[in-house]
């Protein structure tokens, strides 16, 4: 495990460019191929609340205001509503993320791996590192969430909204990496998730 607290927000990153590729299942069917994409379905469910965060984010942009001001319009009850909102949904959605890329690690990952013969050992060991990535953006968002509950000063908002940004950049190219590379896997190896 890398650590990875001290790096710059805009330096955690998965490296798309050294993402290996899956080796074909040639066994594979279109079933299989099929019940492999249920990956997508779920990682589909994690996207829309994730927008759905970005939602109250961007509700919560559009009370612009000048620095002096953004104090006052925080404690508002509108404002304060949308905080609190921004907080809870940042917690409740980021700790399922977590647990889901948990089940991943201890369970379908080795059972792929063991299954495929050590065939996918570099695509499920750059998976497990970018699911590094994603738990240091958690973190750092449930840090900047608690420090923007604590102070809603326009630094700590800008904070939380560049490293749910970030988050949600990250997640997406996970995502889409995960289902592309291991759907034949899922569907071959596992019969479905």
């Amino acid at each position: 495990m890398t650590d990875l607290s001290t790096k710059p927000l805009d330096e955690l990153s998965v490296d798309e460019a050294a993402r290996p590729k899956a080796p074909p299942v040639p066994e594979a069917t279109d079933l299989h191929r099929r019940q492999g994409r249920q990956l997508a379905a779920i990682h589909s469910h994690y996207l829309r609340e994730m927008a759905q965060i970005g939602a109250v984010l961007v509700r919560i942009e559009a009370r612009d205001a000048p620095p002096e001001h953004l104090k006052q319009l925080v404690l508002s009850l509108d404002m304060a509503e949308n905080f609190r909102a921004f907080g809870s949904l940042c917690g409740r959605e980021c700790q399922v993320l977590k647990f889901h890329h948990d089940i991943e690690s201890a369970d379908m990952f080795p059972r792929i791996e063991a299954a495929g013969g050590g065939r996918f050992r570099e695509v499920v060991a750059k998976l497990k590192a970018e699911h590094e990535v994603v738990h240091e953006l958690i973190i750092r968002l449930s840090r900047a969430a608690d420090a923007l509950a604590e102070s809603p000063s326009e630094a700590n908002f800008v904070q939380a909204g560049n490293t749910f940004r970030k988050l949600e950049e990250v997640v997406r190219s996970h995502f889409g990496y995960e289902e592309t590379e291991l759907a034949e896997a899922i569907g071959y190896y596992l019969g479905s998730i």
